[in-house]
């Protein structure tokens, strides 16, 4: 490989095409996907915090499930976009370089997600708790509680004031309905994310691999211009050589052609 060839490899002009226009469509189509799961990661923050609290409400609760199915929605599309961006062939270093970025930034954005769920889980738990005992008391011992039997109540005026049993079933179900929903997602996106860990880790040894050849098409072209040059001094060495002999040849024939020409 010639000099030339090797500050392609280094600049990532040599085995791929910069200007790919799908490799560039699939990029910024990732890249706007990735920003957008940050920014519903952001505004799913704000609302995991409330829920537990007495600002707590079902319609919260239904616009952080809404949410969430979003999101894992999104996360499955990228999912599926970085795996075939990471199956690109014959890609530059400048390619090289983007996709471990995507896949790194989706990385962090999927774990943010999964760690969102995990709260949300752990406070609709704590909700159902709250609640079967707010009812057992009759509403009364929990105020926070209290207000939410109070809000429900307020978005179920179909219900008859005497369907207190109704109530108390539909109002238990919609917490472990919103339960089970966030466990099955969550199942999904623990997946995913070890799909995405194994990428990250492959992709850390492809780098890896690409910087350890351009290191030794280094060294192999050092080594060659160290074998040319040493061949050189041997040519000019050998080239020397045979001038002093031809020289001397010289000097010696002419000596022979001298004593001839005396006697």
């Amino acid at each position: 490989m010639s000099s030339d060839e090797l500050s392609n490899l280094e600049s990532g002009q040599y085995g791929g095409y910069t200007d790919d226009p799908a490799f560039q469509k699939l990029q910024y189509d990732l890249k706007s996907k990735v920003q957008a799961l940050q920014n519903s990661n952001q505004k799913l923050t704000n609302d995991v915090k409330v829920l537990g609290t007495r600002k707590d409400t079902p319609r919260l609760r239904e616009r952080v499930h809404k949410s969430m199915d979003k999101a894992r929605e999104m996360c499955t599309e990228i999912g599926n976009g970085v795996k075939e961006l990471q199956d690109w062939n014959h890609v530059t270093k400048q390619q090289e370089n983007e996709r471990t970025k995507i896949l790194g930034d989706f990385h962090a954005a999927l774990q943010k997600f999964q760690s969102l769920q995990q709260n949300a889980l752990e406070k609709e738990r704590a909700s159902l708790t709250a609640v079967r005992a707010a009812l057992d008391d009759g509403g009364q011992s929990d105020a926070q509680q209290s207000d939410q039997l109070q809000q429900l109540q307020q978005q179920m005026p179909q219900l008859a004031p005497q369907s207190d049993v109704d109530f108390q079933d539909i109002l238990i179900q919609e917490r472990r309905s919103g339960i089970r929903q966030i466990e099955e997602d969550m199942a999904d996106i623990n997946h995913l994310v070890l799909q995405t860990a194994i990428m990250v880790t492959e992709q850390g040894e492809t780098v890896n691999t690409i910087e350890g050849n351009s290191e030794t098409v280094k060294v192999n072209i050092s080594n060659g211009n160290e074998d040319v040059t040493a061949s050189n001094r041997l040519q000019k060495a050998a080239r020397s050589k045979s001038c002093y002999l031809l020289l001397i040849l010289a000097i010696i024939m002419t000596i022979v052609i001298l004593a001839i020409v005396l006697d």
